[in-house]
């Protein structure tokens, strides 16, 4: 299974009145923690588009334990549970102080850019996740 581990501070901008980062913002996080396991693999979004894949969200939940405070460090950690086909399912969690705040999950598909059709996974990305599953 492909695991890969990144961090990230909670912006002033990204927090509400109480203080606490805006639920909004975990998608953005989500986000933030896809692409650089992505990156990790030496793989990257930008590189993917070029190629003329793009890999829209189509589904996403998240469950909310603790608030992210103003300047708190997040840890994320992103899992890959299967080997993708048309479809990647990430799942996260994310810790303040090794503490669980939040776990969540996006599903995302493989879409032709040209033909707006879903595809398979590139060959590419499967090469490089293809040793996690073995």
């Amino acid at each position: 299974m492909f695991f890969a581990e990144t961090s990230l501070r909670v912006r002033y901008v990204e927090t509400d009145q109480m203080g606490y980062s805006h639920h909004s913002n975990y998608i953005i996080y989500y986000e933030y923690g896809r692409v650089e396991a992505l990156r990790s693999l030496g793989m990257s979004y930008k590189a993917l588009e070029d190629s003329g894949v793009m890999m829209p969200v189509i589904d996403s939940g998240s469950r909310y334990l603790k608030p992210a405070l103003y300047d708190d460090e997040i840890k994320i950690q992103i899992t890959v549970p299967e080997l993708p086909s048309v479809r990647m399912k990430f799942e996260y969690k994310l810790f303040v102080n090794e503490i669980l705040i939040n776990k969540g999950y996006t599903t995302l598909a493989f879409v032709n850019m040209k033909s707006g059709r879903p595809m398979r996974a590139p060959e590419s990305m499967m090469k490089l996740l293809t040793p996690f599953y073995e």
